[in-house]
């Protein structure tokens, strides 16, 4: 990865020799813990116990010295010639990064670590790939969707591009790959909408794959392929959340007929994603043009009811229950435009998930951030602004100062942060609740 104009590397020093795991001679499992322990945001504790019986209280700045440490080992690691020793580092950073917001730290590391994980995309085995692409994702959420965020996904995009169109690639590796292109792209999208463009085609051509032929007839899947299919179209919904009404015209009339067949696909994962991607379009469709009407509606939900009371006994039993389950909730939004509303609580406030596009985001966010995404809900303002949070509460006097106020600074003098948030503006839902 280029070296950046509007930054400098940090001071992770490249070239750890193999086998060396640092100078604390800490093994990757300790260092993950030590990375793990409790002092993940200053938002969040004061100070942090060490490790030991009758261990004296660390101050907060000496317990998140020793943390930044820990990382700074990680980076260093992923130039390791073992190829052991950098998935070791991949996974203490993935770790890191869904459990606290760190882009004080990064915001001067970002180079460095962008150029790491480059060379594991390139040079990598389908496991390191697959992991790198999932944790660049995951940078990008940590950038908060500024500059630095549009900077690194312009270099990376065309070696996940690569790895995503490649048949000989790991299906493992092509997934993340789709997952993080569909994330980069949406925090990271330009105002002219080009990386979306570009994004949205690249998707399409590889769910599209799962389309019925001409005769109507579904090809045979390959093996692992509806994983595939169903990683790029997850991605996919997320980015046609953010495109103009007029473009949105056009992918419904393309995409909602082919779909429809898609709901008869062996495969439940893939069944389930396409009923919340059909439920999703008409919502879209829905909110563009209130006559909005699915072509062929009667034979939608016949499909549709169809799948919410499938009892074949040749599937499983968590299967069948949960296809009944969704479908359940896609046939009742098609018929009577009611969504089942779910309150998401994290610290002492709540989000409400009162419709298919908020539901799409929050599951591609949870996607990334695994369990960290409540962690991020309360403390990262990039996915704050997007749910229409506001500014993250500080609710411990002791602890308002510093990293997040910078976070935020950084955030709303951004030109590109405020095109998207404009752009953003029919995604926010101001019911957010303090408990």
């Amino acid at each position: 990865m280029p070296r950046s104009k509007k930054g400098k590397r940090g001071s992770g020093k490249p070239g750890v020799k193999n086998g060396v795991k640092g100078e604390s001679g800490a093994s990757d499992d300790e260092l993950t813990s030590d990375i793990l322990s409790p002092c993940s945001s200053a938002s969040e504790t004061t100070s942090v116990v060490e490790e030991g019986t009758g261990a004296e209280p660390v101050d907060e700045q000496t317990a998140q010295e020793e943390t930044e440490d820990k990382l700074k080992q990680c980076i260093d690691n992923l130039m390791d010639k073992s190829a052991k020793t950098r998935l070791a580092a991949l996974e203490s950073l993935r770790q890191a990064f869904i459990s606290r917001v760190l882009y004080d730290f990064l915001t001067g590391r970002r180079l460095t670590v962008g150029d790491c994980l480059e060379r594991s995309l390139k040079k990598g085995s389908g496991e390191e790939q697959a992991a790198a692409a999932t944790l660049f994702a995951q940078l990008c959420i940590q950038l908060g969707g500024g500059d630095e965020a549009e900077e690194g996904f312009k270099m990376l995009r065309p070696i996940l591009t690569a790895i995503l169109i490649d048949n000989s690639a790991s299906i493992t590796a092509r997934q993340s790959c789709a997952r993080a292109l569909g994330m980069c792209c949406y925090v990271s999208a330009a105002e002219d909408g080009e990386d979306l463009v570009k994004s949205l085609a690249l998707l399409e051509s590889i769910f599209m794959s799962s389309y019925p032929s001409r005769e109507g007839t579904l090809p045979i899947p390959k093996p692992g392929s509806a994983g595939l299919h169903g990683a790029a179209l997850q991605a996919w919904s997320l980015l046609v959340t953010l495109c103009p009404a007029s473009r949105l015209t056009v992918l419904l009339d393309l995409h909602l007929p082919k779909l429809q067949m898609c709901l008869q696909s062996n495969d439940v994962n893939y069944r389930i994603r396409v009923g919340e991607t059909i439920a999703l379009l008409v919502e879209l469709g829905r909110e563009i043009d209130e006559e909005f009407e699915v072509k062929d509606s009667e034979s939608l939900c016949e499909s549709l009811k169809s799948l919410a009371t499938d009892g074949n006994k040749h599937r499983a039993k968590n299967d069948r229950r949960k296809q009944r389950s969704i479908f359940r909730e896609v046939l009742h939004y098609i018929e009577s435009e009611d969504f089942t509303e779910e309150k998401i609580r994290f610290g002492v406030e709540s989000i409400y998930i009162d419709g298919w596009m908020r539901r799409h985001i929050y599951d591609a966010f949870k996607e990334i951030l695994e369990s960290g995404v409540r962690h991020h809900l309360q403390f990262n303002p990039l996915i704050r602004d997007i749910f229409g949070l506001g500014a993250p509460l500080i609710l411990d006097p002791a602890v308002k100062a510093n990293k997040i106020s910078r976070f935020e600074k950084h955030l709303f003098n951004s030109a590109a942060f405020k095109a998207r948030t404009k752009q953003r503006s029919k995604v926010r839902d101001k019911r957010a609740d303090v408990m």
